[in-house]
């Protein structure tokens, strides 16, 4: 059952601890010998596997490669020091590249030193605007993305990664960018091209990877595919047989070089900076909770915009764009046994130590031996078994999870996350369109005591002069006209038991439709000669029903706290006692006594379990 989450307010100044202004106090118990050697390993893969990544995704938002590399240095630190996430990495994404571009395409050259200006302005726009919605704790509103849609975006991101990345391990040049069926067709169009010495490297990588992971899984084993991947295309002479190589880059570490802002910027930038802003934390808190929830840790949505808005906020001070969670990294990151986000940190000071002093050497790994690690990768976040389970035991989540996943492989991979959510609010309002509304009859528990029962699930017969009514769900203005509906189906199949006991389950609060629904049916059933009592056992529910007038409407003495007192109040002031004295059915406890005439006026049973 879907339900609309519970957005807590601003806690800034009440409560504080420590670890709200530095998160590392939450995870710093971790931090072991054995610990630091996972993450050190985990963090020099990720180094590795980030090098040509962030090269082309600059190359997709119109940046010269270096600002890619910089962005993954950057952001990756300020967002492990400042989030939640365990193993997420961040760093450049395509979907926040392309929109990038999309943005500034038009208003200056792409490469040029006006364009990147307007860049790093426009990422630090998108900083400010998630630093802002962390503070004022609008993670909440993650609770909007069901279980069933990360599953999805999961599986759509793993299958995209596994596509983009196939032309790399074919050994064939396409033109990147479109959604997954785009790529496969422009895939299919060069695969007369395919090179066989990239196909064995990439091959011999995939198969290295996961032969350790079964056999070995405690040695490095992406580091060692990697290695194996190279040391054959030497062997080969792959560099000869037109198999692409890492492409060498400047040897500088990014610097603290302020763009110089001007109001009409901020203004004509905003609305960009705001959707980069969207998808970015998306894509952050989708990939940041699925990881979480995969490996049972906690996940605080709220810290997780903060980290990613002062990373953004600190990567445009520092020659980066704008970036957020990044999968591929992030899987990686999982795969090779990261435990804290010091993976983070360490890929960070590695690609930093690569980036001066290797970079001449990058030269020699081969783009088909990237690809297969990063086919491992993809693999390995597709889900089978709760794909599997989502599907054999519900109907709804399957319909989310299908349109997400279409979504993700037919659109675009940020578009399937509102797809994701739109479908869950659908969801959601069609079931809570239509609560449960049940006729009950008392029946003996094991214990001797009674409960209220569904009347289709017992042999129990009913009282003929009082229909006891459960609404169980939400009651607003989506479900009062199915409500109504069902209660006076209910009573027009009774038409001789004219008093009502109606049950609000579960229903905390109303809303004015609620109200007047109520107010419309307690003037039904008195137009029929009967008498309603309602049982509304929050306070919550006892002022949403003075606000909207029913207790005005209903009179004094006709709230009640259980099923029993609203029960023994119609019988004792509402029963018709020539009735009750040929009747045999014995429904209630309190029957006997009515009938001897010796039930008290307006009194209550001790029996309060059954209420």
């Amino acid at each position: 059952m879907l339900r609309f989450p519970v957005i807590p307010g601003p806690t800034i100044g009440r409560d504080m601890r420590p670890s709200d202004f530095f998160p590392p106090l939450n995870w710093a118990h971790k931090i072991t010998a054995s610990n630091v050697r996972s993450d050190a390993f985990a963090g020099f893969t990720n180094a590795a596997i980030v090098l040509p990544q962030a090269i082309a995704f600059a190359t997709i938002a119109g940046l010269p490669p270096q600002y890619g590399l910089y962005t993954a240095i950057v952001t990756a630190v300020v967002a492990a020091l400042w989030g939640s996430s365990m193993v997420m990495v961040s760093g450049p994404t395509t979907a926040i590249s392309a929109v990038l571009f999309a943005t500034l395409a038009d208003m200056a050259v792409p490469g040029t030193a006006h364009y990147i200006q307007l860049a790093l302005i426009l990422t630090i726009l998108v900083g400010l605007f998630q630093l802002a919605a962390g503070l004022v704790r609008l993670g909440g509103l993650v609770s909007f993305v069901s279980h069933s849609v990360i599953t999805a975006f999961t599986a759509a991101a793993a299958v995209l990664i596994a596509v983009s990345q196939l032309a790399g391990a074919l050994g064939v040049h396409v033109e990147p960018g479109g959604n997954v069926i785009e790529r496969l067709l422009r895939l299919g169009e060069h695969f007369i091209e395919v090179n066989p010495y990239a196909v064995a490297i990439s091959a011999t990588t995939f198969v290295t990877l996961i032969t350790l992971a079964r056999f070995a899984p405690r040695l490095p084993g992406f580091l060692i595919a990697l290695v194996v991947g190279a040391g054959l295309a030497q062997l080969i002479g792959a560099a000869d047989h037109d198999v692409a190589m890492v492409s060498s880059f400047p040897a500088a570490l990014p610097r603290f070089d302020p763009p110089e802002a001007s109001l009409a910027h901020v203004i004509n930038l905003a609305p960009g900076a705001l959707a980069i802003a969207l998808i970015g934390l998306l894509e952050a808190i989708s990939i940041g909770r699925s990881f979480a929830v995969r490996r049972k840790e906690p996940f605080d949505a709220n810290q997780e915009m903060i980290g990613q808005g002062l990373s953004n906020v600190a990567g445009g001070l520092t020659q980066c764009y704008a970036g957020s969670g990044s999968f591929t990294r992030s899987g990686v990151n999982a795969a090779a046994g990261a435990v804290t986000p010091l993976s983070g940190i360490f890929a960070s000071a590695f690609l930093a130590v690569i980036l001066v002093f290797v970079s001449p050497y990058v030269s020699y790994i081969p783009i088909p031996a990237m690809a297969g690690l990063i086919l491992y990768v993809a693999w390995r976040l597709i889900d089978i078994e709760e794909l599997r389970h989502i599907i054999e035991t519900s109907r709804p989540e399957t319909l989310i999870l299908a349109l997400t996943l279409a979504a993700g492989l037919l659109i675009e991979l940020d578009f399937a996350i509102y797809v994701g959510v739109i479908a869950s609010l659908c969801v959601f309002v069609y079931e809570t369109a239509y609560p449960e509304v049940a006729v009950t009859v008392p029946v003996q528990t094991v214990g001797g005591n009674r409960k209220f029962a569904d009347v289709t699930t017992t042999d129990q017969v009913e009282c003929p002069q009082v229909v006891v009514i459960r609404v169980t769900g939400a009651l607003y203005f989506g479900s009062v006209d199915n409500v109504s509906r069902a209660i006076k189906s209910a009573m027009a199949a009774r038409p001789r038991q004219v008093n009502v006991v109606l049950y609000l389950k579960s229903v905390r609060k109303l809303d004015l439709a609620a109200g007047d629904m109520l107010i419309e049916l307690i003037r039904s059933v008195r137009a029929a000669g009967g008498e309603i009592h309602l049982v509304a056992g929050t306070h919550e529910l006892h002022r949403s029903l003075e606000r909207f007038h029913v207790i005005d409407e209903l009179g004094p003495g006709h709230i009640h706290d259980s099923k029993t007192e609203a029960v023994v109040a119609t019988m004792t002031h509402h029963f018709k006692r020539r009735i009750c004295q040929g009747c045999i059915r014995e429904v209630f406890r309190e029957c006997d006594a009515l009938r001897d005439g010796l039930m008290p006026t307006g009194g209550a049973t001790a029996d309060k379990k059954a209420g």
